[in-house]
């Protein structure tokens, strides 16, 4: 039976924003910008994660600044009876990537790589393609980006 979805109301989503541009953002900052005590938006923030809304606070990092200027995505495409925990381990087990996501239809997977050059990429590809049930693989350069 599916896990019930807990009560997020306007207030708690204006959190979440201001929690996504800053994950240091404090209480009294978040309640000073949407009109509520602090007390308030720390009970809030406490029922999020605790109902697993919120499931960590993160930092993002400018790899070009430490040496790892390129970020690639790589499609994987696999044997048809290659369990998805095979896939998730021939990725996972690279240094280099940063994300895994298996997804369905053709490819099989979908993994994020960060590389300090284009002959970093090469190596890691080439190793994603000696991966004992890889059949293809698809790669796309990242030139700019832009999150949430």
């Amino acid at each position: 039976m599916p896990e019930p979805m807990p009560d997020v109301d306007a207030l708690d989503h204006r959190i979440l924003g201001l929690l996504r541009e800053d994950g240091r953002r404090t209480f009294s900052e978040m309640a000073a910008e949407i009109g509520l005590s602090v007390a308030a938006v720390k009970r809030r923030v406490d029922r999020l994660r605790e109902t697993g809304v919120i499931t960590g606070f993160t930092v993002q990092i400018d790899h070009a600044k430490l040496g790892w200027g390129i970020e690639a995505f790589t499609e994987l495409r696999y044997q048809g009876t290659t369990p998805v925990d095979r896939i998730m381990r021939t990725a996972t087990e690279i240094p280099e990537v940063q994300a895994v996501f298996t997804i369905a239809g053709d490819p099989d997977a979908l993994i994020r790589i960060r590389a300090r050059d284009l002959g970093h990429l090469q190596k890691i590809i080439d190793r994603l393609r000696r991966a004992g049930d890889v059949t293809g693989t698809k790669t796309l350069m990242v030139l700019a980006s832009w999150t949430r």
